[in-house]
């Protein structure tokens, strides 16, 4: 029930956002934050039941791995529609944590096939949570690097149409790019540590060269360099817009292309048979 009740009001918050993109009615904006926000709350409410009833983060499968996603990207979006009340996110964000839910919701929930001391861990959920925190910053960067060249391509046309009237300015698409990633480097750096020490308690060593450490570590270089530009060289507008779209799809290969084509420990979290 929780589950049909929570894509419910995912689906309607897209829809009700994507709605406001072309008709730039406030009413409808509100709603479908406020529907977003509902859908977040009994997604939160679910995690916590499913959580206390196995004694442990559900995030054994492909389909508790998306719903974690989801979960996480709602977390995050409301997070910076409170900060930046940039209110055409929702645009992107919406959609995004529905396709994650729904996609959970179409892939079978397997057994776990590691004894339960493995994840009953304080390191484990230390590790997930800011990892998927991580990650879903980065994909909201990734998202205001889209708007970005929508808007910097709207703006160099001679017709200023669609984009143009309805999306921030550069200026704003910039800076909440910038924190987004700030915010996602940090909170994947940690999950990085955690995730160390969590290992050297597990398997007793801090590395094992799983072919999902190794992709973590070439993401967090590359949101390592961005971030280095900004800071030092001054990097801005364009081309850290699509350094954020291209940091963010090597992210997702992360996720889950190394499991799905690399064998490693890691495999066990994207299981869908």
């Amino acid at each position: 029930m929780m589950d049909i009740l929570t894509a419910a009001f995912y689906l309607a918050s897209a829809v009700a956002y994507l709605l406001y993109l072309f008709f730039q009615k406030e009413k409808v904006q509100e709603a479908g934050y406020l529907l977003f926000g509902a859908g977040f709350a009994v997604h939160t409410i679910s995690l916590v039941v499913t959580s206390v009833q196995t004694g442990y983060l559900p995030v054994h499968n492909l389909r508790e791995t998306l719903g974690l996603a989801a979960w996480a990207v709602a977390l995050v979006f409301l997070f910076l529609r409170a900060r930046y009340r940039i209110k055409v996110m929702g645009v992107y964000a919406a959609p995004l944590a529905l396709l994650a839910y729904t996609a959970a919701l179409r892939v079978p929930d397997l057994p776990p096939t590691q004894p339960e001391a493995v994840y009953a861990n304080f390191w484990f959920f230390a590790h997930v949570i800011t990892i998927f925190v991580g990650e879903a910053a980065l994909a909201m960067a990734c998202g205001a690097g889209i708007l970005y060249i929508l808007q910097e391509n709207a703006i160099k046309e001679k017709k200023r149409g669609f984009f143009y009237r309805r999306l921030p300015s550069l200026e704003q698409l910039d800076d909440m790019g910038y924190a987004s990633i700030i915010v996602g480097f940090s909170a994947l750096t940690l999950g990085l540590v955690t995730g160390l020490l969590y290992s050297k308690i597990i398997w007793h060593r801090f590395i094992s060269w799983d072919p999902k450490e190794v992709w973590s570590g070439i993401s967090w270089v590359i949101y390592a360099v961005l971030l280095h530009e900004r800071l030092v060289g001054g990097m801005r507008g364009r081309k850290a817009a699509w350094l954020a779209i291209a940091g963010f799809a090597v992210l997702l290969f992360t996720l889950f292309g190394v499991n799905f084509f690399m064998e490693g420990h890691h495999g066990e979290f994207t299981r869908f048979r």
